[in-house]
Parts: structure tokens; sequence; C-alpha cells
């Protein structure tokens, strides 16, 4: 499904995130662990869409739970898909297809990385980099990462929210 897509990453409680995604039709929100750089490795695996690879996996960790995200590049657009698996340690070498296909979306890769760049922007700005390593514990803000996308957003994707204006005239 196409629609409105929203997606948030809030810091709460010492090493824990809320990741929530909607897409007007549905919802995913899950608890993610610090256990993995969870926030790092998506802003890597958004800005892989913009190279030759069609194909990005992300994993969460949820302690014990998995939650893999499958990203595949069709044209202009990514489909999303994220699948859960009961216990990580059990599932790491999976394949996608044997966990549980929880919520699936196809959306411009434009509004897909503008949502994940603008809510990883929104953590840095709320925290700042010695907020954000107080409260994930084990990894610091992925700033590269996130310079990383917004460069390749702004040079391959005709983004008109005002940020990006800015960004591109500065």
């Amino acid at each position: 499904m196409t629609g409105v897509l929203q997606f948030s990453w809030e810091l709460g409680g010492s090493g824990w995130a809320t990741c929530r995604i909607a897409d007007g039709g549905s919802e995913q929100k899950h608890f993610v662990s610090y256990c993995t750089d969870a926030l790092s490795d998506l802003l890597h695996a958004v800005a892989g869409l913009y190279g030759t690879a069609t194909d990005q996996r992300v994993s969460f960790d949820l302690e014990p739970a998995e939650v893999r995200w499958r990203l595949r590049r069709r044209g202009v657009d990514v489909h999303i898909a994220i699948y859960q698996f009961p216990d990580l340690d059990k599932s790491w070498d999976a394949p996608d297809e044997e966990g549980a296909l929880s919520w699936s979306s196809t959306q411009p890769r434009r509004v897909f990385s503008h949502a994940v760049m603008e809510a990883a922007a929104a953590v840095l700005g709320l925290h700042g980099e010695v907020g954000y390593l107080e409260k994930w514990v084990q990894h610091p803000f992925p700033v590269a990462a996130l310079q990383d996308l917004r460069r390749l957003h702004l040079r391959d994707d005709a983004c008109l929210h005002e940020d990006c204006r800015a960004d591109r005239d500065s």
C-alpha cells in the first residue's frame, strides 16, 4: 500500500527505543534494544538504496525476539517488509520467509528516506550526541550515517520538503 508514511524513533529508558512506522493503512511499533546499533544500521540500509544494490536488510533486537526489515528498491519505489522472529539467537541466519510477515508497504524512495532521515535528525535535535549516548548507552549517535543519507537524498531525490530546500540552498 502506498499512502502517507510516518516513521518515528524515540529513545525511552536506558538502552531502549520505540520504533514506529505507519502508512495510513496499518502500522508497526517495536521496542528496540541497544544490543545492536539499530538506528545506525537503519540509516546505512536506507543509504544503501541509493547504490547499485536493490536489497537491504536491517535487524532489530527486541530481546529475545528479532524484527527484520527487508528493503527492496523497485525503480523509484521501496518495498518495505517487516518479518518477526521469536528468538534472535535462533533466527540470525534464517531466511526472511521463515519469519512471520507482520507489515509491508511500498513507498517512493524519496518519501521513505526523508521520513527516516527526519526521525533521526529529530532524535539528534532532542538529545544531542551526549544525551543520545547517555540513553542508548552502547553506541554513539550515527552522525556520519545521517549525513551520508542526507547527502544522497539531496543529490538524488526531488524532495520538496522545506528542510530539504533549506539544505540545498545553504
